[in-house]
């Protein structure tokens, strides 16, 4: 295939549509996805941005694909074991692969073409729930309010100023400055009393809320089976 000026731009050695998506991923992870163009993923893949054409057709396959590809990355349940062991796995799986992928989380329920690996992960975690008991009813509430907590849980991850305990102490101190003084008593205990204690991880918030969850659904639902 030849430009306008009649330059011939290659397809690109080894280049493929699987190898195109993979790319797409690290540059929206080295990047965010306002990084992710077609001319950024031609530069990444080597090609120009014509090549990049010859395996999607625009930027939306491409925001198609990529979900796929995070979908496929998180674990799926087994239907018919045991739903809250099967369902917590799933879950800490999902949180694992958003940290990874942190842009992938307003665009996972966002596109309007699912891939196999995205049906095939709603299909399972569908069967999990109705394997449990739970009625057609109860099975779309709760994973409304699973996703709810996980989605929600991995954006307040991914916007903390610091990685596990490193840095904790270090973002907190000039805040606890600020409420020394007094007119917020409740936000200084909740930090010196919590946040600073020694190995503080907010990852730890995680397994307690999801207990909650799913705490909570058994409750409503009249307790499907274990």
């Amino acid at each position: 295939m030849s430009d306008p000026a009649g330059e011939t731009r290659p397809r690109g050695p080894g280049l493929s549509r699987e190898r195109v998506l993979r790319s797409a991923v690290e540059v929206a992870d080295a990047g965010g996805i306002a990084a992710l163009t077609i001319r950024s993923l031609a530069d990444a893949l080597g090609v120009r941005p014509m090549s990049v054409y010859h395996y999607v057709a625009n930027k939306e396959e491409i925001l198609d694909g990529l979900v796929d590809i995070v979908f496929d990355e998180i674990e799926l349940p087994t239907v018919g074991g045991d739903w809250r062991a099967e369902l917590s796995r799933r879950a800490h799986s999902a949180r694992q692969v958003l940290r990874r992928h942190p842009w992938a989380i307003p665009l996972l329920e966002s596109r309007r073409s699912p891939g196999p690996a995205t049906l095939r992960h709603h299909d399972a975690v569908l069967g999990t729930l109705r394997a449990a008991g739970f009625s057609p009813e109860g099975t779309a509430h709760a994973y409304v309010v699973l996703d709810a907590f996980v989605y929600g849980y991995a954006v307040q991850e991914s916007s903390l100023p610091f990685e596990g305990t490193d840095g904790v102490g270090e973002m907190a101190a000039p805040i606890v400055e600020l409420m020394s003084a007094g007119a917020y008593p409740h936000l200084l205990e909740m930090t010196t009393a919590h946040y600073l204690r020694p190995g503080y991880d907010f990852a730890e918030e995680f397994q307690l809320g999801l207990d909650l969850v799913l705490d909570g659904l058994v409750r409503w639902s009249g307790s499907p089976s274990e």
